[in-house]
């Protein structure tokens, strides 16, 4: 209501002059032009929101080309083809159905399409929903069996349990002959990169997921029709 308020306060001055007489008459004018005109307050409280939603991602694309360089090469993540000319980052948690529901469609991007370049950024943030640590131990999982290049075998099997608990864990690191023990360790390199990636994607406004970052253009949500947009406007741009 206050909202509503000044802005038939505005509209007065716009309508009736800078300096209206505090009568009542001026009041009544206003009221009556508004009754009669609804939808200049919903035009205005529309255009309202849509310049708030503009710099929102005007602000965010700041951000992302500020970052550019660790969203898209931070030597501790998995790359899917290395060599592609455009660059998808996703941001993900092991136990978000939705990035769960993804899976089969960016295995196939990444399986048919070599020129895109798939950044893995691990951001487990469902630890609070009821199986604490569970995503956090995921990602563990997930960054130990880099060195053993296993990461996309785990990484798939992760993502795969419908509903994800420790057990699924260990089963996936040992079907890639790994020591759970060893993998599950929450060392400090571990704990640093998992901060950075936080750090990352609340500097560039991420706070869902899965979030993906095509070529600096930020996609929220499972929302594949816009990634194949980005992906395309990406390969348009770049010839």
């Amino acid at each position: 209501m206050r909202v509503k308020a000044l802005l038939a306060a505005v509209l007065a001055v716009t309508l009736f002059g800078c300096s209206p007489k505090p009568d009542g008459e001026f009041e009544q004018k206003v009221h009556a032009y508004l009754m009669a005109h609804p939808e200049v307050i919903e035009e205005a409280l529309q255009k309202g929101q849509d310049q708030k939603q503009a710099k929102a991602q005007a602000d965010a694309q700041t951000a992302i080309q500020k970052h550019l360089t660790d969203l898209e090469h931070d030597p501790r993540d998995f790359v899917a083809n290395p060599d592609g000319k455009i660059t998808v980052v996703e941001f993900f948690d092991y136990r978000c159905p939705y990035c769960k529901a993804a899976l089969p469609n960016l295995m196939d991007l990444i399986n048919k399409d070599k020129d895109i370049r798939f950044v893995f950024k691990e951001y487990p943030i469902l630890d609070s929903e009821g199986k604490p640590g569970v995503s956090k131990r995921a990602s563990l999982a997930a960054m130990a069996s880099q060195a053993g290049g296993k990461y996309l075998q785990v990484h798939n099997i992760l993502m795969g349990a419908r509903a994800l608990d420790d057990p699924d864990i260990v089963a996936a690191l040992r079907a890639n002959g790994m020591d759970p023990g060893a993998a599950l360790e929450d060392t400090p390199a571990a704990e640093k990169r998992l901060a950075d990636d936080f750090a990352l994607a609340s500097a560039i406004g991420v706070t869902g997921t899965p979030s993906f970052i095509v070529d600096g253009k930020r996609i929220d949500g499972f929302d594949m029709a816009a990634l194949g947009a980005a992906i395309a406007e990406a390969k348009k741009a770049k010839g």
